[in-house]
């Protein structure tokens, strides 16, 4: 099976159902051994790219991944990105927001994260939580001190979308290509990756009660993420249903999508101009004739 990008990208004005959207699907790979050698390839492409996209500092890149919790945001970050150079990547989390935070507008604190052009930034959890888990627990909302007049239940949510495509398209517009991943995982999954934590004492870690009672509310969620698809998924800044019960699978298709991303730049690394040239000629010459001397 050919991974083509186009299958798990959301298109524009689409309405999700993400029941019809699959968590499983046939791997591309036909065993462990040729995981690990595409993958391999896809990182080294990555990393080529990547260095080339650092010397023409023309674009930036912005990777968004969100997901309930145990899809694999951190294990797909860790394994695709691992070629890359650190120089010219940064890895945001986004956790509970701070008093400071709390007092700015909600687009603030990732705002001050975003990746300079000739970087690729990756923002694990994003602005996007505060129309998926605000939206789940309005509760925080109330927290956030918004003016009264402005917590219109029938409209907020709305609005909030146009602030984020807003953004969104004039970061597009600036150089700075989006690419947003969201990682379908089913609740049984999820169930057995969560027993798999419990019962590993080295994932002991991972697993918190608090993650026990986010799963009671998966519904909502489901419900959040479908309007949250369906309004922000745009040509500029698409969004990608990612199939995520099979990790290894879904860490290719996501490789894959980012290096066509990549691609569709054609990128060049810098050209020298004439003076720089002869500049370039001059040290040359005045190194080849130290080299001589010493001998």
């Amino acid at each position: 099976m050919k991974i083509k990008s186009g299958d798990f990208r959301v298109r524009e004005g689409d309405k999700v159902r993400l029941k019809k959207w699959p968590t499983l699907v046939k791997p591309v790979y036909r065993s462990k051994e040729q995981y690990q050698k595409m993958l391999a390839e896809h990182i080294d492409e990555l990393r080529k790219l990547q260095q080339l996209q650092y010397a023409s500092d023309r674009y930036a890149f912005l990777l968004i991944f969100q997901a309930m919790d145990a899809a694999g945001k951190d294990g797909a970050i860790k394994h695709v990105m691992s070629g890359i150079n650190p120089q010219g990547c940064q890895v945001f989390s986004f956790k509970h927001p701070s008093a400071q935070e709390l007092d700015h507008d909600f687009l603030w604190r990732t705002t001050q994260a975003l990746p300079e052009r000739g970087r690729i930034g990756i923002f694990n959890r994003s602005y996007y939580e505060e129309v998926l888990i605000v939206r789940v627990h309005p509760e925080i909302l109330q927290a956030q001190n918004i003016p009264d007049e402005l917590l219109n239940k029938k409209t907020i949510w709305r609005e909030r979308y146009r602030s984020i495509v807003d953004l969104e398209q004039h970061l597009h517009r600036n150089g700075t290509r989006i690419i947003k991943f969201f990682l379908h995982l089913s609740k049984e999954e999820q169930r057995k990756r969560f027993l798999a934590r419990i019962d590993d004492p080295n994932k002991n870690w991972k697993f918190s009660p608090a993650d026990i009672e986010e799963r009671k509310y998966w519904d909502q969620y489901m419900l959040a993420y479908e309007a949250c698809l369906s309004a922000t998924s745009t040509k500029e800044a698409p969004w990608y249903v990612v199939p995520a019960d099979d990790k290894e699978n879904a860490r290719l298709i996501i490789s894959r999508i980012i290096l066509d991303t990549f691609r569709m730049l054609k990128m060049a690394y810098p050209k020298s101009g004439e003076e720089h040239q002869r500049e370039l000629d001059s040290i040359r010459r005045h190194l080849a004739k130290e080299g001589n001397a010493g001998k």
